[in-house]
């Protein structure tokens, strides 16, 4: 699976978790997730490469959902578990 389509997978996510999705130029720096007036945010960084966006998009997921109690595709799953437990 290329990391588009874990970043979609992951955006969905936070999506269904109601999270808003922001794409924004940035700077390059990836963006990240805020909270805002008892929301949530992520941030898209339009400038920044999906390597980078996907890891933050993976550690927002890992802080808001308990991804033990739903289905993850093993993929997605290994993504997120690489990037919260790096020695995993």
């Amino acid at each position: 699976m290329d990391e588009q389509r874990v970043l979609d997978e992951l955006l969905a996510l936070l999506e269904a978790h109601n999270v808003t999705i922001r794409r924004e130029p940035l700077g390059g720096r990836g963006g990240g997730l805020a909270s805002m007036k008892g929301g949530q945010i992520f941030f898209i960084d339009t400038e920044a490469p999906c390597a980078e966006v996907s890891a933050l998009c993976a550690e927002a997921v890992a802080k808001l959902v308990d991804i033990e109690a739903i289905y993850l595709r093993p993929e997605v799953r290994r993504f997120v578990e690489g990037r919260v437990n790096p020695a995993f």
